[in-house]
């Protein structure tokens, strides 16, 4: 079992703008004003490409797949929410709580990955769940730690207890549950995702303990890091909203492990946490601006972890 993989599926949008019907409990997400849209999707389209020459640059093995003009996905960039890859050749597919959103679902891409060699064993669906107004979106929704066989769950509007349950039943992982908030107009309401405040490395973890209110649930997240060997590295509030909590660690060339953030994300870190990182992982970080802005995600969310075996 590995924690990190040098595969990532990455999609190039081809009409990216803020989505409205996210927008409703994604609160990171901000209209550009007198921006045309046409602009907002090359400047959306420069940024995506410049991140893939990077990772490229460090070693991984990103596959881009075009999105689609033929459907209305303003979010496409961020595959990481309807499909998961794993290292038993299981795949999951996951409801995703926009209607526009379950466009993005492409078997096509499946087949890419197929031509690219990865074998895919076993397909499991949880859209039907849509009908019921019940959501799970993919790694948005759920950290995994891959090796202790954990999954991180931040409960809201796009992610159900009780199909978060069914998950790790189904792909063997113990379920860590707890409810995670911001601060909205003087209101705590819940993240919309749990990867917008928690990251697990190799052997670490950045996450947003303030955002725990709940104190036997932050009680119980920590043990279950602390139990597993994890550093914890704790960010606050305010960073998670420049997408500090946003990360994902990958691998480069010769296995070197690199942390994945926006620039955005890298200039909210004080020495300090910069320092805890680079005990454990290099970093790398790109300028995702109009992205961050518009999609209220980040460079966590642009990236599906692929896992699956090799012919």
């Amino acid at each position: 079992m590995q924690q990190i993989t040098n595969s990532i599926l990455m999609i190039r949008p081809v009409s990216f703008r803020m989505n409205e019907q996210t927008a409703v409990n994604n609160y990171y997400q901000t209209v550009l004003d007198n921006v045309l849209p046409e602009t907002v999707n090359a400047k959306a389209q420069q940024e995506f490409d410049a991140y893939v020459e990077k990772l490229r640059g460090i070693g991984v093995n990103v596959i881009v797949v075009n999105d689609s003009k033929d459907t209305d996905t303003p979010d496409s960039i961020f595959p990481n929410n309807w499909v998961s890859f794993h290292e038993n050749g299981h795949v999951g597919l996951y409801p995703m709580f926009a209607e526009n959103r379950r466009l993005e679902r492409r078997e096509d891409v499946l087949v890419t990955l197929e031509e690219q060699g990865f074998v895919i064993n076993n397909i499991i669906d949880y859209t039907s769940a849509e009908a019921e107004h019940v959501f799970l979106e993919g790694t948005g929704s759920l950290i995994l730690d891959r090796v202790n066989r954990k999954a991180y769950c931040a409960l809201s509007p796009r992610a159900d207890e009780d199909l978060f349950i069914e998950f790790c039943e189904d792909f063997e992982f113990t379920p860590v549950v707890f409810t995670s908030n911001q601060t909205v107009s003087g209101v705590r309401k819940a993240i919309y995702h749990t990867n917008v405040m928690m990251c697990v490395g190799e052997t670490f973890a950045v996450i947003c303990l303030d955002s725990i209110d709940d104190k036997k649930e932050r009680k119980s997240v920590i043990k279950h890091l602390k139990e597993d060997g994890k550093e914890i590295i704790a960010i606050t509030e305010a960073q998670v909203n420049n997408f500090a909590g946003n990360m994902l660690q990958v691998k480069g060339a010769n296995n070197e492990p690199y942390l994945i953030m926006s620039q955005a994300a890298y200039n909210t870190l004080n020495k300090g946490q910069v320092a805890s990182l680079n005990k454990h992982t290099k970093i790398l970080s790109s300028s995702l601006d109009t992205i961050e802005a518009c999609g209220g995600g980040s460079a966590r969310c642009m990236m599906a972890e692929v896992f699956l075996p090799k012919v």
